[in-house]
């Protein structure tokens, strides 16, 4: 087939008219954080403000909309309109609000479109560093001497420290006192003064409190060893195959938002995110890994997290 000039000419005219995203015509775009000021999620948000501003010429509000478990900011940007003007920054709890709340207003898996896996961090045990435990097996033994004596903090009700205790307390044959705190600053405010004896954190809440020396950290849950955590041994080095829980950080929009709108917002956050001032920054202040995944294989990584966790507050009847 012979390719004449006004062929050419033609295809360039074509894909010079190709359609752009189509955002909301208000230039106004919303950061909903399901969750107060000063927590890792917020921090995200905030760190993407200032350079989402400058690529995509909008004003970009951040609005803290916490309660629920993160369901209240899940479901207000569930009902905004899918255009591009309103995306949910959260955290690894949005997993569990299916299960956890026994009326969620929202549907996260029917009312929002994944639409990019930030990164992932590994939950940290760590005790009072005025207690003799040094690994989990010196917990469980205590816990099997004197049944319900230990007691542990996390930073409330159906959060992933709280299932991940109650699945390895399951798994060890001891049972394990819960006390849910509404944060990590009183949950390690306890810890630290004596008043509880353990902490499950993500390893952001955890790393900054060791160099005091009044938390000792006896076990972390991810796959491998955190370089800052060298010396602490994992779940699954402590007998626990394949045992792990992570932190993540995703972003969401609502239903039907055009995948070409999605497209571009997962770009911009990945390259933005891809500077090495800010990779830097989320790895020493979150000690976060950056995954950067969107699309098919956000979604697969969030039904893994909907199934195994739901299973745990079924099996455990948690409610918060």
């Amino acid at each position: 087939m012979k390719v004449t000039r006004r062929d050419v000419l033609a295809g360039a005219a074509a894909m010079a008219v190709a359609p752009a995203p189509v955002w909301a015509q208000s230039n106004t775009m919303t950061l909903v954080v399901p969750f107060p000021p000063g927590g890792s999620t917020d921090a995200l948000a905030r760190l993407l403000q200032a350079p989402l501003q400058t690529r995509l010429n909008r004003v970009v509000i951040i609005e803290n909309k916490s309660g629920a478990a993160g369901s209240l900011g899940a479901a207000q940007v569930a009902k905004a309109a899918p255009d591009g003007s309103s995306w949910l920054v959260t955290f690894d709890s949005h997993a569990v609000i299916p299960t956890i709340l026994e009326k969620p207003p929202v549907d996260v898996e029917k009312d929002l479109v994944p639409v990019l896996l930030v990164g992932t961090a590994p939950y940290v045990i760590a005790a009072n560093a005025d207690l003799p435990y040094k690994t989990f097996a010196d917990v469980v033994a205590a816990a099997k001497a004197k049944p319900g004596s230990v007691k542990y903090a996390s930073v409330g009700i159906g959060t992933l420290g709280h299932l991940a205790m109650t699945l390895l307390g399951s798994k060890a044959g001891v049972d394990l006192q819960h006390v849910p705190y509404r944060g990590g600053g009183p949950a390690m405010n306890d810890v630290i003064g004596g008043h509880v004896d353990l902490i499950a954190g993500s390893a952001a809440l955890i790393t900054p409190q060791l160099e005091g020396g009044k938390l000792r950290p006896i076990m972390q849950l991810g796959r491998e060893r955190l370089p800052a955590l060298k010396d602490v041994q994992t779940a699954i080095e402590a007998g626990f195959p394949d045992f792990e829980t992570l932190a993540w950080w995703g972003v969401f929009a609502p239903k039907g938002t055009p995948a070409d709108v999605t497209g571009k917002m997962a770009k911009e956050i990945r390259e933005i995110l891809s500077e090495p001032a800010a990779s830097t920054k989320l790895r020493e202040t979150q000690m976060m890994t950056l995954i950067l995944a969107e699309g098919a294989e956000f979604n697969a990584f969030f039904t893994k997290q909907l199934n195994f966790w739901g299973k745990v507050v079924r099996d455990n009847n948690i409610r918060a």
